[in-house]
C-alpha cells in the first residue's frame, strides 16, 4: 500500500516537473499591418525622360501631363448627363442625387396605411421594390419632381410640376388611394 501511495506521489511529482518545464504552446502575437499609405494631395506625376535612343536619333520627346487627361474608366453616360443638367437651369437633380423614393414613378406606390393626427397627417407608402416610407405634406416623392400636398384619412394628394411642349409651365395632381378593407 505505502509502495502505491509512494508512486503515485511520484508519478504526480513528476507530471508536475513536466507542466512546469513545458508551460505550453502561446500564440504568437502577429504584429498588426502597417497603416495604408495617405493619398497624397494632387501629387505631381513624375515626367518622362527621354530615352538614350530617342536622344541619339535626334527626336523630341515631350512630357506627358496626365493632370489635364480624361479619366478612361468614367462612363460617357454620366459625363453627357452632366452636360445635360447644366444645360438646362431648371433640370431636376441628377439620378445620383434623388432619394430613394423619388426613383420611381408616382403612380407606382401603394398606399398602406394613413395616420390622421392632431397636428399632421402622415402615411405609409410602399414602392415598387417592396420597401415602405413614412412620408408627410410638402415631401418630394417620384421622378417627376413630385411634392405630397395633402393627407386625407383616404388618400395623398401629390402635385407634380412639368414643362409642355409650348414651354408652358404646368401641373398635375395625383391622388394615391387607400385601399378599401375586404
Amino acid at each position: 500500500m505505502r509502495k502505491k501511495a509512494h508512486n503515485r506521489s511520484l508519478f504526480l511529482a513528476s507530471l508536475l516537473v513536466v507542466a512546469l518545464a513545458f508551460p505550453g504552446c502561446k500564440k504568437k502575437e502577429q504584429p498588426s499591418p502597417p497603416p495604408p499609405p495617405k493619398p497624397a494631395a494632387k501629387a505631381s506625376l513624375p515626367v518622362q525622360k527621354q530615352s538614350t535612343s530617342a536622344k541619339t536619333a535626334g527626336i523630341a520627346v515631350q512630357p506627358i501631363d496626365f493632370g489635364t487627361k480624361k479619366d478612361p474608366f468614367k462612363p460617357f453616360a454620366t459625363e453627357a448627363a452632366a452636360r445635360q443638367v447644366k444645360a438646362t437651369p431648371n433640370a431636376m437633380a441628377r439620378t445620383e442625387d434623388l432619394l430613394p423614393i423619388q426613383r420611381f414613378d408616382v403612380n407606382k406606390f401603394k398606399v398602406s396605411g394613413i395616420i390622421a393626427g392632431l397636428k399632421e397627417n402622415t402615411a405609409l407608402v410602399i414602392d415598387p421594390e417592396g420597401r415602405g416610407y413614412v412620408v408627410r405634406e410638402g415631401m418630394l416623392i417620384g421622378n417627376g419632381d413630385g411634392r405630397i400636398s395633402r393627407i386625407t384619412s383616404s388618400s395623398i394628394e401629390v402635385v407634380e410640376h412639368y414643362r409642355d411642349d409650348n414651354g408652358h409651365n404646368r401641373k398635375i395632381t395625383i391622388m394615391l388611394t387607400l385601399p378599401k378593407k375586404k
